[in-house]
């Protein structure tokens, strides 16, 4: 029986993987790939699409397994692009002049470097929108701006007590200065901060969708699904809008109990379709080194001492209960850790989850600090270490607000990316977007170059933790599939699902960088999903 006409072929191209280094062509028939090498270029046919890659590489589709929802924030006051606090101003300044009928003047992107103390306020937002609430999460969405307005609406004075898991910044007189920390900012923006819509929010999964595959992004896994995304992606999915693979985790209400354990699975069950798997259950343990939340062995130093050892999110018994439950539901688990209190404690309950685990392939996230004692448990436990790369770099937020209240022995341990590869830990990648870029190439510079792509020849961040560039694209694509349990993807291989990115040049040649690339196409289950050309 003759072999079907493939619909696409990728020719002199530089093939990723042990199987395909040899090939130069790839031919894709429906969502498969069916042939490798000379085979892929003589089964081209009248109606075959033929793509010239002049070279560059072709990669397994990226996968993205850290993606918190940023699809809103596409269009809201975007700060992410300015870099100091009067370009800040003047951005939300334009954004409500030519947004007149906003009530709420929502965003988000600010970094804690370009203010005193890591903390804006109210004041600065009062002088360009006086007469609107306007309340802003900050770049790494642990904290948040707001002017007086929005502190009036939600009833925030000196006599409001911090939440047991933040606080609002304060004057002498205990009066809210306009900075909200972790459990008070997510608290305000939960309660006093209106609700996008459905519309809003089908919008916003599809923007994320054309943004992610124009950076060779074939799936993704939305670590912050709640009840209004669950159904956009829901609805995307049934109306065969979804052209990426999604995984959902489903949102873990931090103040509540295993009471919300039947209301997970009722979401898990009536979340599902077409390319949406809402499978998982993301559990922050801690907050964020840089405001003291992270929780640490050891207490914070410097004039940080007075936060003590930070904040657990999710009480330490809570967590050993609750992760072997959700495990024994069939849940994977999807843990948020940054100080290496928070990863001893994610990892004790994925231990304690161990009789339940039939290949959950549960994931610790960002992972800044840990242990060396606890190293080696990520290979023994089957944990898969979910890396953050763009992070591994020297920036103010690094050097100005988390370095000097760790010391120099738990700073210089960051990130130990190299040191949890040669533990024999599998390692993924995500991006944080939007904390940080989407940009698979940037995060794989940073990964392999510990620098900023933009300050080549800088100073290198801890480089002995840096990866080479064969662990790196591996862990962004196979290791990330492995995570979302897509072991059809991640892969070049006869047989596969045609999951592709082409770049415009090769980043494995010797002395080439991710960021000198270009995606020029993004092929998602045999359908070209972006095209340069």
């Amino acid at each position: 029986m003759p072999q079907a006409v493939p619909d696409l072929v990728i020719r002199n191209a530089r093939v990723f993987g042990d199987a395909a280094r040899e090939a130069s062509a790839v031919a894709v028939t429906g969502d498969r790939i069916t042939a490798l090498g000379p085979d892929a270029e003589a089964s081209a046919g009248p109606g075959t699409r033929v793509v010239d890659a002049a070279g560059g590489l072709l990669l397994p589709g990226f996968q993205d397994v850290h993606a918190p929802f940023a699809g809103l924030n596409l269009g809201r006051v975007w700060l992410n692009d300015d870099h100091s606090r009067q370009a800040y101003l003047r951005r939300v300044a334009d954004y409500a002049a030519t947004h007149p009928g906003r009530e709420w003047i929502v965003g988000g992107g600010w970094a804690m470097e370009h203010f005193p103390g890591g903390a804006p306020s109210k004041e600065d937002l009062d002088a360009v929108v006086p007469d609107r609430p306007v309340f802003l999460m900050n770049r790494d969405m642990h904290g948040a701006w707001a002017n007086s307005r929005a502190l009036e609406l939600g009833g925030i004075t000196a006599a409001t007590p911090d939440p047991a898991d933040g606080r609002y910044e304060r004057g002498p007189d205990g009066t809210p200065t306009g900075a909200l920390h972790q459990g008070a900012a997510y608290g305000f923006d939960a309660r006093v901060v209106p609700r996008p819509d459905a519309d809003a929010w089908r919008e916003a999964v599809l923007a994320a969708q054309a943004h992610l595959h124009a950076l060779g992004i074939t799936g993704w896994q939305d670590a912050w699904v709640t009840p209004d995304s669950l159904a956009a992606y829901r609805e995307l999915g049934m109306m065969g809008q979804l052209t990426a693979r999604v995984v959902g985790a489903l949102w873990w209400d931090r103040h509540r109990g295993l009471e919300q354990l039947d209301d997970l699975i009722e979401q898990r069950e009536t979340g599902a379709a077409n390319g949406f798997h809402p499978s998982t259950v993301k559990i922050m343990a801690d907050g964020v080194l840089e405001n003291f939340t992270g929780a640490l062995l050891d207490p914070y130093c410097g004039c940080a001492a007075q936060h003590g050892t930070g904040l657990s999110y999710v009480d330490r018994e809570l967590l050993l209960e609750a992760v072997p439950r959700l495990a024994a539901e069939r849940f994977q688990m999807h843990l948020h850790a940054i100080g290496d209190r928070a990863v001893r404690d994610v990892l004790d309950a994925l231990e304690a989850a161990a009789p339940h685990d039939r290949d959950l392939r549960h994931t610790v996230a960002h992972l800044q600090l840990i242990h060396p004692d606890d190293l080696p448990r990520f290979a023994k436990l089957g944990v898969v270490a979910n890396l953050q790369a763009y992070w591994a770099q020297h920036e103010p937020q690094m050097d100005e607000l988390t370095m000097p209240f760790l010391g120099p022995e738990r700073a210089g341990r960051q990130y130990p990316f190299a040191d949890l590869a040669a533990s024999g830990a599998r390692l993924a990648m995500g991006s944080d977007w939007s904390v940080t870029t989407a940009d698979p190439l940037a995060q794989l510079e940073v990964a392999i170059t510990r620098t900023d792509p933009a300050r080549r020849g800088s100073e290198p961040f801890l480089p002995a933790q840096a990866l080479d560039p064969q662990t790196a694209i591996t862990a962004f694509t196979a290791g990330s599939a492995y995570v979302n349990h897509d072991d059809d993807a991640g892969r070049i291989a006869v047989g596969a699902r045609a999951d592709l990115a082409l770049l415009d040049h090769d980043i494995t040649r010797p002395g080439a960088l991710p960021t000198d690339a270009t995606v020029t196409l993004t092929v998602a289950s045999g359908r070209v999903v972006h095209d340069r050309s």
